[in-house]
This record gives structure tokens, C-alpha cells and sequence, in this order.
């Protein structure tokens, strides 16, 4: 069978794992400060911020799951292929730790890859989750010195249906220990990374984030949702999207709700923003209000979810 793409290339952000990443000379630190620091530069007014969130990472044992619950979704979205006849060579390559973009691309290239189907992680876009991955890409090309490699980009899935079954499959299985009538009656809030304000205005993030919630709520048979972020940088001289999810738990609160079901929907699986954020923070924000909290899992390898990606993929692979 002759495919439009000679391999699939998956694209994600990356988390810190055991040992040097070997980037900055001298270390700054930790793990996880090297990798915050690869985020947020090197500017004097960003290091409160580097400090506070490696103490998160500090508190969560150091490290990140991501690198590892990534592969697990790679490596079920490669076995979903060939079970459709499609042995191809999937990769995945991280933009802020190892296996890093451009090193996962040299590869790519001495293997003879020069069509790739690329598959960005991220289930709604803005800069930091779309554009910034393509730029990283081209400049991974670029430094090969590689005309010959073309990069297609598989188009944002946010209200695909294997999407949002997996994200309700989770929510049902979250409420599972709540009353029926007090999982009906509970305030419903989806969470998104919050980003900058003017770099939302520049996007379509909000809509998209607010499209996949609403295709859930019916799904999940609701007709009420709320909307909040989580993970914003504090201390910065630009607004950030709103509400933050600890205010909207003290909404609900003060709206008379006595539960609150979470879903992260804008995450696809539990690393350690969400474990941190939602899982510590949002968790005892919750219980200060006297609030009944569950919070859904990601998506994570829920079989609709990679049923999912397997298929568009399958469909690019064969019709371009």
C-alpha cells in the first residue's frame, strides 16, 4: 500500500525525568528547575516563578510522569495502526526535555524519513500549544540543514467524537461514588492551562476550549458547565485568563452547590500541573469550602481516545 506519509511524528511539551538534560553549563539546579527554567528564560523577575513551581515538582517526588504516560499514548496510537495493516514508524518529540524536537528529527532524517504526519499534543490552540511546537520543528529542520523533509500538521481534534467520549467515560467514572442526585445537581467546571490574555486574543483557544466543553456537557446529558483555568504564572505584569480554578470553587460555593465534579479537559493526561494544581491546591481549596470535590482523570489512554487519533491518522496516512 502506497501511504501519503513515511512515518508520524507526535509532538509534545515534556517533563522532567532523572538525570541531566545536559543543556546548561553550569546545572542550575534540579531537574525540574532546569526544565521550568527552559520554559520560562532566564529573566531575573521569572526565577520566583521557577523556585515556586520546582517546590511543586519537590512536593510530587521531583520528577514528571509526562514523558512516560506520553509514550504509553504513543505506543498505543502505533499499536491501533497496525492492527489496520498500517506498520509505519511513529516517533515522539518533546519541546522542552529529552527525547528533544530536533534530536528525534535528526533521527528521522538518518532513518530516511522525508514525509512526516505530524501530530501535535495539545488539544487546543494558541502560541504556546500550536504555533510554538511548528517553530521549533522548522528550527530542528533548519539546523539539519534538511530541504527535503516535508512536515504536514493533522488538523485539532478538540470535538472529535472519540475525544469526548473518553473525556465523559472519565467524568462517569469520577462520580461514581457521589449519590445520583447529588452528581446531577453538582456544579460541572472544565479547566484549561490559563494563558496570557493578549496571547488568547491572538487565538482560538477560548473558543475551542469552550466548544469542547459544551460538546461534553450534552454528552454527559448536563445542561449547565463552567469554565476556569489553572497552572497561571503569578506576579507577571500581564492579565491572565480567568477565573482560576480555587475562585471558581469558591463560586460554587457561594452559588449553594455542595459538590463540584472537575474534568481537566484541556490536559490529556495527569501530570504534574494537574496532580499539583487540581489534586493539591484546587483539592484543599475545595475542602476549605466545605465542598464535595471529584476530579475526572484525563484522558489519558482511554481506549475511545486513541481509538480516535489512530483512525485520523489512518485516514491521513492513506488519503493524504
Amino acid at each position: 500500500m502506497s501511504l501519503a506519509f513515511d512515518s508520524v511524528f507526535f509532538i509534545a511539551f515534556g517533563g522532567p525525568t532523572p538525570g541531566c538534560c545536559a543543556q546548561r553549563v553550569p546545572c542550575p539546579g534540579t531537574e525540574a528547575q532546569c526544565f521550568i527554567q527552559s520554559i520560562v528564560g532566564q529573566h531575573p523577575t521569572a526565577q520566583a516563578r521557577v523556585a515556586d513551581v520546582a517546590a511543586h515538582y519537590a512536593q510530587l517526588g521531583g520528577f514528571s510522569p509526562f514523558n512516560d504516560l506520553t509514550s504509553q499514548q504513543v505506543h498505543g496510537v502505533a499499536r491501533l495502526l497496525r492492527q489496520q495493516g498500517l506498520d509505519v514508524p511513529v516517533h515522539v518529540g518533546m519541546r522542552h526535555w529529552p527525547p528533544y524536537i530536533r534530536d528525534v528529527l535528526r533521527d528521522m532524517a538518518a532513518q530516511g524519513h522525508q514525509r512526516l504526519l505530524a501530530v501535535i499534543l495539545a488539544p487546543h490552540q494558541c502560541f504556546a500549544s500550536w504555533e510554538w511546537y511548528q517553530q521549533t520543528v522548522a528550527e530542528g529542520l533548519a539546523a539539519l540543514g534538511e530541504e527535503m523533509i516535508q512536515v504536514t500538521y493533522m488538523d485539532p481534534w478538540y470535538t472529535q467524537a472519540g475525544y469526548l467520549t473518553a473525556i465523559v467515560a472519565q467524568m462517569r467514572h469520577a462520580c461514581a461514588g457521589l449519590e445520583v442526585e447529588r452528581a446531577k445537581e453538582a456544579a460541572l467546571i472544565y479547566t484549561a492551562h490559563s494563558i496570557p490574555a493578549s496571547m488568547a486574543a491572538q487565538a482560538p483557544y477560548v473558543q475551542q476550549f469552550a466548544a469542547t466543553a459544551a460538546a461534553a456537557t450534552r454528552l454527559f446529558e448536563r445542561t449547565e458547565h463552567h469554565l476556569a483555568y489553572q497552572s497561571q504564572a503569578h506576579g507577571t505584569p500581564r492579565p491572565w485568563l480567568q477565573p482560576d480554578i480555587n475562585d471558581a470553587i469558591r463560586q460554587m460555593q457561594a452559588a449553594g452547590y455542595r459538590d463540584v465534579v472537575l474534568s481537566p479537559i484541556g490536559f490529556l493526561c495527569d501530570h504534574v500541573e494537574v496532580l499539583y494544581d487540581l489534586d493539591v491546591e484546587a483539592r484543599q481549596t475545595a475542602a476549605d469550602c466545605g465542598v464535595t470535590y471529584v476530579r475526572a482523570p484525563t484522558v489519558g489512554t482511554h481506549p475511545a481516545f486513541l481509538g480516535m487519533l489512530s483512525d485520523l491518522i489512518a485516514t491521513r496516512l492513506r488519503e493524504g
